[in-house]
């Protein structure tokens, strides 16, 4: 978590003027990556429509499955548990900043949403196999990275609060990291 910040922080540094896609334009974003939950790891896929409501801003739906295995963890044991995929529905904000006529464009955005937890299955050597229904969760999310030209770099953490199962704990927020594109959203300003 501090390394991101520290990302973060390095990034506004580096930010000088702000400009960035046309306005009043629709585009689509796919994003593909990998998670980084509690110790253990994944894979997630993201679709997400937006609108720029000005030339250095846009509001958007994000549509997120991720699928990870994480830990688990109570006062008497930790054991990592395999787990399918789980889904996140989010309205976003992003702003970027673009200097001079570059197509080369850093952001930080956020949103708010709703995930759906997948259930969960233990296979612990000496206890009995079995399966945990989770509960969905409200949550949010924080994210940074650079846009060049049509591709897309970005690290996202996703705040999700913990579940508990008896006397176990998971934590479900995790960081992402993921490349993609853009279809549509007009040409960046020059």
């Amino acid at each position: 978590m501090k390394k991101f910040f520290y990302a973060l922080l390095l990034m506004l540094a580096v930010v000088q003027v702000s400009q960035a896609q046309e306005q009043g334009k629709f585009r689509v974003g796919l994003d593909l990556g990998y998670t980084m939950p509690d110790g253990g790891g994944g894979v997630l896929i993201a679709i997400e429509p937006k609108y720029n409501i000005a030339d250095n801003m846009n509001i958007g739906l994000r549509f997120e499955s991720a699928a990870m295995a994480k830990n688990v963890s109570s006062d008497i044991l930790t054991m990592e548990a395999s787990i399918a995929a789980s889904g996140t529905y989010s309205g976003t904000f992003d702003y970027y900043f673009n200097s001079g006529s570059s197509s080369f464009a850093p952001f930080l955005g956020g949103g708010v949403g709703y995930s759906s937890l997948a259930n969960i299955s233990f296979d612990q050597e000496g206890f009995d196999d079995g399966e945990a229904e989770l509960d969905g969760k409200f949550g949010g999310m924080i994210r940074a990275g650079f846009e060049a030209g049509k591709f897309r770099l970005a690290a996202a953490y996703n705040l999700i609060g913990k579940s508990e199962i008896g006397d176990a704990e998971i934590k479900n927020s995790y960081l992402g990291i993921s490349l993609g594109f853009y279809l549509g959203g007009g040409k960046w300003k020059k």
